[in-house]
């Protein structure tokens, strides 16, 4: 995506926001909560090992940032209830949701559909496509409350064009994709809710590690690279850019 020429980050891009990331404890998801921390927001770190999530508030605290909250979260067991606590205990602590970071994310099995397990399978559309259908339904009224509020989803080129041997994660990221346009063609007209998505490439992560086991990591950009596109796109400057696919 092309940046417009007057935005640059800063450490009030993200002012007063509350931004709730998945993912949060490792790889882009890591990177982008502390990022929007260092923009002044107010970063809800969301994952599935709490220790991870630990270190990343940790890391905020130590900088000065704006003080994060701690949600550990099994997204491929979490139930419809467990999605209406996260909204109940976030009302409670902040009354609103400005935006949410889609970053978590299962790879599934790299192996031909006609031998591709059932249980990967499942598991991949749980974590990839059920949960962020589930947490959108759930936190809905906070993100209403939000003057302007942003939703970011974390895309693939296997969205657009699938490939073999992705079988999972390609039909679980068109999925999303499609479900991120649904969203904001209903939202039209009738709240300030957008949503995009970014296709962030190639990039130094352990799920890339996992699909591509021979490339040199030194060859692909880290998640830093990613950020001003990320802090843009859920930030005031971006009011008005929805329905968007973005890639790098």
């Amino acid at each position: 995506m092309q940046l417009p020429s007057d935005f640059s980050v800063t450490s009030t891009s993200l002012a007063d926001k509350v931004i709730l990331v998945t993912g949060a404890g490792d790889g882009i998801g890591k990177v982008a909560a502390k990022t929007f921390a260092s923009c002044g927001a107010t970063v809800v770190l969301l994952g599935r090992t709490l220790a991870k999530l630990e270190q990343v508030y940790d890391e905020i605290d130590a900088a000065g940032f704006p003080q994060a909250a701690l949600y550990p979260m099994n997204l491929e067991s979490a139930t419809e209830k467990e999605y209406d606590d996260l909204c109940d205990r976030l009302n409670e602590n902040f009354g609103k949701l400005d935006g949410v970071l889609f970053n978590a994310a299962d790879l599934g099995e790299r192996t031909p559909i006609s031998n591709y397990s059932v249980s990967a399978w499942m598991r991949c559309m749980q974590i990839n496509v059920n949960s962020p259908f589930m947490m959108t339904q759930a936190l809905f009224p906070l993100l209403e409350k939000s003057a302007n509020a942003s939703l970011l989803f974390t895309s693939s080129s296997v969205a657009f064009e699938g490939r073999s041997f992705w079988g999972g994660y390609a039909a679980s990221k068109a999925a999303q994709e499609n479900f991120m346009q649904t969203l904001v063609d209903e939202c039209d007209g009738t709240n300030s809710i957008r949503a995009n998505s970014i296709n962030p490439g190639a990039t130094r992560t352990k799920m890339r590690a996992s699909a591509y086991p021979a490339e040199d990591p030194t060859s692909v950009k880290q998640p830093e690279a990613l950020m001003p596109s990320y802090v843009y796109l859920l930030s005031d400057q971006s009011i008005g850019i929805t329905g968007e696919s973005f890639s790098y």
